[in-house]
């Protein structure tokens, strides 16, 4: 079956819900954190050399980054369609750059030409190195994009908090630009102890963290859901984690040639502004946020809550269908949900939360949910008389329901 055959198709057997397969990601220098559901004997499924599997990516029209060994469609999702009983598939970046308008919209399509953003779940046991994802000017040198993120921490995905659930952000009030460089010349001494210029902060299940372009941070080992721009650039300042010596190659595999040894080009990349904000955690901690009262909401059956709410490049709710309601959720723009607790249905669709993964099963707890369809609404049903619902639905670029503060 020919690849418009199947977006027209999808299309019309979900009535603009689309049903995508699970996207998983490997990541060198990760040990999987064993919170994703994917199934333990497949946690290098992709070969040890690979690295552990630590991350699910939901409505990715981002090939990831994992350098020369990475496979052409990695990180990528696709959509999935039955006919006559047999499963056909078609990456969702390749069906948005055929029918673009009907699955994210004229407003999305007409500025950015495709989907400009997705999610993850970032498991790791342990933190990671601190690190930056470029700013548009840095990303552009190397023919990039910028990947500002966010973090929110769910409840129903951290049974434990791994080995270091804090997070080092930005960098301590005074610290200079040599600073920061002689911990780069430090670099093959072992620990170039950059952590020391940083400040870390506890992580609170619950809770959010806004990650402009530009800013350090060393995630902690809670299991994360990350909203993000459509990029996968970075740039790692720490040479050692968990006792593992990390390659310069990962400092400069997103600068131009010219600079991979320039120092002061290189902590240029820095956003210094945003890196010694005094108050770093009152501008960029996130609370969940009700999107109506809380009073009202419950009477009509559901929560729905903001819980990523700062960059104007995209925004996440997490929705909760109380127990034996039907609700019709209306928004204003397109979105990729995911399940993580419950079941029920989705317009239609069947929609639950796997206890279990094994790698290439395809599953019932990811959709896509079309522009035209939003507006019109979907209804989600939850049938249990004692098991909520749980959604996380995450959007793109300028959310015509938000107003950023």
């Amino acid at each position: 079956m020919q690849e418009r055959d199947i977006v027209s198709m999808a299309l019309e057997q979900g009535d603009g819900v689309l049903r995508l397969a699970p996207t998983w990601v490997p990541r060198p220098l990760s040990v999987p954190g064993r919170r994703i559901k994917l199934d333990p004997r497949d946690y290098y499924a992709l070969g040890v050399h690979r690295g552990g599997i630590t991350e699910r990516w939901f409505s990715s029209t981002t090939r990831a980054d994992n350098g020369p060994e990475t496979l052409p469609d990695e990180g990528l999702s696709y959509i999935v369609v039955c006919d006559k009983g047999q499963p056909h598939k078609v990456l969702l970046r390749e069906a948005v750059d055929r029918a673009g308008e009907a699955i994210i919209g004229k407003r999305l399509m007409g500025e950015y030409g495709s989907w400009p953003t997705y999610a993850k779940f970032f498991d790791n046991m342990g933190p990671l190195p601190l690190h930056i994802h470029q700013n548009a000017e840095d990303a552009a040198r190397v023919s990039r994009l910028p990947k500002p993120e966010a973090y929110y921490f769910p409840w129903q995905l951290n049974n434990h908090s791994g080995n270091f659930p804090y997070t080092f952000f930005g960098l301590g009030p005074g610290t200079t630009h040599e600073a920061v460089m002689e911990c780069l010349r430090r670099w093959d001494q072992g620990d170039n102890r950059i952590t020391n210029l940083s400040r870390a902060y506890r992580l609170e299940l619950g809770t959010a963290w806004d990650v402009p372009a530009g800013i350090l941070h060393a995630p902690g080992s809670l299991c994360t859901y990350e909203p993000q721009f459509a990029s996968d650039v970075s740039a790692i300042f720490q040479s050692l984690v968990n006792d593992v010596p990390i390659s310069w190659e990962l400092l400069v595999k997103d600068v131009p040639a010219s600079h991979k040894h320039d120092l002061d080009n290189i902590v240029s990349m820095l956003d210094w502004q945003g890196n010694l904000d005094p108050d770093f955690c009152a501008h960029r901690f996130m609370l969940p946020r009700p999107v109506h009262p809380v009073v009202h909401m419950e009477e009509q059956g559901y929560l729905d809550m903001w819980v990523v709410y700062r960059s104007p490049l995209f925004s996440a709710k997490e929705t909760t269908i109380l127990p034996g309601r039907s609700v019709r959720l209306v928004d204003s723009g397109c979105y990729g949900l995911i399940v993580v607790q419950g079941h029920g249905t989705l317009d239609g669709w069947q929609v639950e939360a796997p206890a279990l993964i094994r790698f290439g099963q395809l599953t019932s707890d990811e959709f896509f949910v079309t522009e035209e369809t939003a507006r019109r609404g979907v209804l989600v049903t939850n049938p249990s008389e004692t098991d909520p619902l749980v959604m996380l639905r995450h959007y793109g670029p300028g959310n015509p329901d938000l107003h950023w503060s």
